[in-house]
């Protein structure tokens, strides 16, 4: 009987291969809140690969097993949810904890379908909601999934650690690894993936073979930005992995194999030092490649950009994943500069606001789908942060409308002028903090409530003629428990600019909290300034050399893709 952690199907195969016919070999499921064990699993396994969890199988006689969606609605075969667990072995709550019980230990909403003898036990009619993800799998068996809370955000991709960690479990050069969510002291406000392993052998496998063993495996976004070799793994005494004492890991380190290479170059030089920036890292080698040392496409996003204020050249984002080396994209650089000659993008300067002020063309693009379909919150962007501590509401709100100040696209609307559309920027703008106050509601029904007003915050829709176009409001859970609601429409930010309003309003809290002023200077350009310099620019020759870089890819492409409607 193996239990109380996960393993996967390769084990389980290896070790049936140890066992006699008649030994019987089960993996058992449960949680001390339900009385130890509440499922089992035992029998051939045909429909999963090597590195998926082995089933936690079907409840045992008088337990209930349930997935359920955030509405605790009944999910069908193959849909993830949480799982939660019903009947007599549920226990009735945690010893002096009242808050944690409400919030674990629910009333079952299935309760009226029980036989009378279950209904008329008060522990048979309370559900354990366990905090894992599970799903049906087609033969009835239940799949575990990993814990909801391992679940993580990197890049706005929502990513299961385990999952990265059972295909570096399968690299023939590890006896172990785990894989867990760190922020990013060099770069704040990002979440990336870091992975811990532990040799089979000395010497370990390097960094750049295991990048490259899950890159043949795993998308882009799931390649850990950070590897640290262990002699072991931490454990907690039940033989669990500890994860709070895995080290954290040194960022300015180089994860390269090769020796370090300086710069030779005045390009390769200016090159090394936006990396360095970019990926904060003190030295990078003219043979690293930006994506070993942690880069990823959005951080490219942000390299194309400085290389473009550095060198006066446009470079496509593909260049930077064509040639990931500083040597390799300061060739690229340099012949970029002798080609374009005349068609070097002049520097971004401020615009007069007198007049029509045009969109960007990705503004332009949002704008003509809200034409074809207005309101729709399709683009609506909503951020839910927890604020634990003391709150001053006051210096919050004070912290938004200064952003709001500070930034001018986040005064501006967009109305059609003689059917052509302009930003209109508000000269102010001033927003209050609502507070909807939820601390007296059971633990329950105030996270049902906190469901339900995200829900409907990023579902309303904004008019983009009329504006604002972003609202804030505040949820009060308890005295010293809030959530902060941030939606804007996807026309006047994106996922990059979350981050800099994110670390803005903590900087300006801080501030104003303590009675000092905004320590954060003026800004010299604004969006606006940005879309008018983009439009000048592309156009005429510019325009003709990015059109024929296009015709020349989707050349002899079909001219109507057999896409089928509704």
């Amino acid at each position: 009987i193996c239990g109380s952690d996960s393993w996967y199907v390769g084990e389980y195969k290896r070790f049936q291969r140890l066992c006699s016919p008649q030994t019987r070999l089960i993996n058992s499921f449960g949680v001390t809140e339900a009385t130890i064990d509440s499922s089992y699993f035992e029998g051939p396994i045909t429909n999963l690969s090597d590195d998926s969890l082995v089933p936690i199988g079907r409840p045992f006689p008088n337990t209930r097993l349930y997935i359920l969606d955030e509405h605790m609605q009944m999910l069908p075969v193959g849909v993830p949810g949480e799982l939660y667990i019903g009947g007599p072995g549920v226990a009735a709550g945690y010893l002096h904890r009242d808050d944690l019980t409400a919030e674990r230990f629910v009333p079952d909403p299935f309760v009226s379908q029980l036989p009378d003898v279950w209904q008329a036990s008060a522990s048979s009619t309370r559900l354990y909601k366990t905090g894992d993800r599970a799903r049906y799998l087609a033969d009835g068996n239940i799949e575990f999934l990993g814990r909801m809370d391992f679940q993580v955000k990197i890049r706005g991709f929502r990513i299961e650690p385990g999952e990265v960690e059972a295909v570096l479990g399968q690299h023939p050069g590890l006896h172990n690894a785990v894989v867990v969510a760190r922020a990013n002291d060099q770069r704040p406000g990002e979440n990336v993936l870091v992975a811990y392993v532990v040799p089979t052998e000395q010497p370990a496998p390097s960094v750049g073979d295991l990048r490259r063993f899950l890159q043949d495996r795993l998308p882009d976004y799931m390649i850990p930005s950070s590897f640290v070799v262990l002699e072991s793994l931490p454990l907690l005494p039940n033989g669990k992995i500890n994860r709070n004492a895995l080290p954290a890991p040194d960022w300015t380190q180089r994860d390269a194999e090769h020796e370090f290479i300086a710069p030779r170059t005045p390009t390769e030089e200016v090159l090394a030092g936006i990396w360095g920036q970019v990926l904060g890292i003190e030295r990078v080698s003219v043979a690293d490649n930006f994506f070993d040392l942690g880069g990823h496409s959005l951080l490219a996003t942000q390299v194309v950009s400085r290389i473009r204020t550095a060198f006066q050249v446009e470079l496509p984002l593909r260049n930077i994943f064509e040639s990931p080396t500083i040597a390799a994209l300061a060739d690229v650089v340099d012949q970029a500069r002798l080609a374009q000659r005349g068609l070097q993008a002049p520097p971004i300067r401020p615009v007069p606001r007198q007049g029509d002020l045009p969109l960007s063309f990705s503004q332009q693009r949002l704008w003509f789908l809200d034409q074809l379909e207005p309101g729709n919150p399709s683009y609506n962007m909503t951020d839910a942060v927890r604020l634990q501590g003391p709150l001053d509401s006051t210096a919050l709100e004070r912290s938004l409308n200064e952003i709001i100040r500070r930034h001018e696209i986040l005064r501006t609307t967009f109305v059609s002028v003689n059917g052509r559309p302009t930003q209109v920027i508000a000269p102010e703008l001033e927003l209050s903090l609502p507070v909807s106050d939820l601390a007296n509601l059971p633990g329950d029904e105030q996270q049902a409530e906190i469901a339900r007003l995200i829900g409907a915050e990023a579902q309303q829709p904004f008019d983009l003629a009329r504006g604002p176009l972003l609202r804030a409001r505040l949820l009060r859970l308890g005295k010293e428990d809030h959530i902060a609601l941030l939606t804007v429409h996807h026309i006047i930010g994106d996922d990059w600019s979350s981050n800099v309003l994110t670390q803005e309003m903590a900087i300006l809290y801080d501030a104003f909290s303590h009675g000092r002023p905004s320590p954060l200077p003026e800004l010299p350009l604004q969006y606006a300034d940005f879309a008018a310099w983009q439009r000048a620019w592309l156009q005429g020759d510019v325009l003709e050399v990015q059109l024929g870089y296009w015709k020349e890819r989707l050349a002899g492409s079909p001219p109507l893709l057999e896409l089928p409607t509704d």
